[in-house]
């Protein structure tokens, strides 16, 4: 079995290789590109001056194998949690209430989401018991410059909502689409105490870790449902916010508009729609960038995205008072340029119409 210490090592050195790459590696691509790319108007133009470069062909691999030895290295996550399984999976708390965790034994995963190992999560984060242990502890270093305030992008988030003036209710019904295991409805429960929150996502073992959470804050009036956002079980107009972090881009276009339809339909007049994801790409550079890492990252549907009519498939679904702006996750970054590495965080909100 592997050893603790040797674990946390292989972890500790490849976080520490990561930063590297983000703030050392990263500007020297930019820097390359200022100097042999700059101008360049379309993103198959920077692909065309950069690709053959060694500085990017290093940065390249390096993403790519950082991430494959973080989950299936001889120090990686998957082997560590399933040499572990049934110790880590017995420390899991029970649910508080019954209701809380919905799972569904007859469930079938859309094939978009088993096809490949989205990233690089060694048979994808629904497949066995641990997947939900394996992709919190992974959740840990996916930025590397946040480290323990990774926390705070979230919490960010969910202020910005809670500030909102739309959000003019103290206590309102909530929806959080992909919850994963709960990291992003954690802030929810914790500024909306009084809430009733409906996590939904497609992967029984996230659901299980996030339950478990919940059990362990002693938070009640909760639900985690094992569920399609395109069909999440929630009653006609029976939600004032529907809200997602990190789901977008992980759908395919259908799947995307399908998603917004079904916020539509679960949302009360007047009720509210926000979702942090990546979208908004400043430069040709940033999208090159965030296009190789969607190949590098095992991401099939992030292009999808980037392409599409954002504000107008929103329109069409219905929702009015669309603002999509630049989401800075934490003190200090210009989202428009950023020196180091990070995700082109971006805050889409939206409202249902009032009667």
């Amino acid at each position: 079995m592997m050893k603790e210490q040797d674990f946390v090592a292989g972890q500790d050195f490849l976080l520490a290789v990561k930063k590297h790459w983000t703030t050392q590696m990263y500007p020297a691509v930019k820097h390359l590109h200022a100097d042999i790319g700059d101008g360049a108007d379309e993103t198959a133009d920077v692909a065309k001056r950069l690709e053959p470069e060694t500085d990017y062909r290093l940065f390249a691999w390096f993403e790519r194998h950082l991430q494959k030895m973080k989950y299936s290295g001889g120090f990686g996550l998957a082997p560590y949690h399933r040499e572990r399984a049934d110790t880590l999976l017995a420390s899991l708390s029970d649910p508080l209430e019954a209701e809380t965790l919905q799972l569904d034994d007859r469930f079938e995963q859309p094939d978009y989401y088993t096809s490949v190992d989205i990233h690089q999560h060694p048979g994808g984060v629904w497949s066995e018991p641990i997947s939900g242990l394996i992709y919190e502890r992974g959740a840990r270093s996916t930025t590397p410059m946040l480290n323990a305030a990774h926390r705070d992008l979230h919490d960010r988030f969910t202020e910005s909502i809670r500030d909102d003036d739309k959000m003019d209710k103290r206590a309102p019904t909530i929806l959080d689409m992909g919850c994963g295991f709960g990291k992003s409805t954690r802030p929810f429960w914790d500024m909306f105490p009084d809430s009733h929150i409906t996590g939904v996502d497609l992967a029984a073992p996230c659901l299980r870790v996030a339950a478990s959470e919940a059990a362990r804050d002693g938070r009640k009036q909760l639900v985690f449902r094992q569920a399609d956002a395109r069909e999440t079980g929630c009653a006609d107009e029976s939600i004032d916010l529907v809200t997602s972090t990190m789901l977008l881009h992980e759908m395919p276009d259908s799947a995307r508009c399908e998603m917004f339809a079904e916020s539509w339909r679960v949302l009360r007049p007047g009720g509210c729609a926000v979702h942090l994801d990546f979208w908004l790409l400043p430069t040709p550079f940033d999208r090159f960038i965030m296009e190789g890492h969607s190949k590098r990252n095992n991401e099939p549907f992030m292009k999808a995205l980037f392409d599409s009519d954002l504000e107008g498939d929103l329109r069409a679904a219905g929702f009015v008072d669309i603002n999509i702006s630049a989401f800075c996750e934490a003190d200090g970054i210009d989202p428009n340029d950023s020196p180091f590495w990070r995700f082109p965080w971006t805050r889409i909100a939206m409202t249902k119409p009032a009667i």
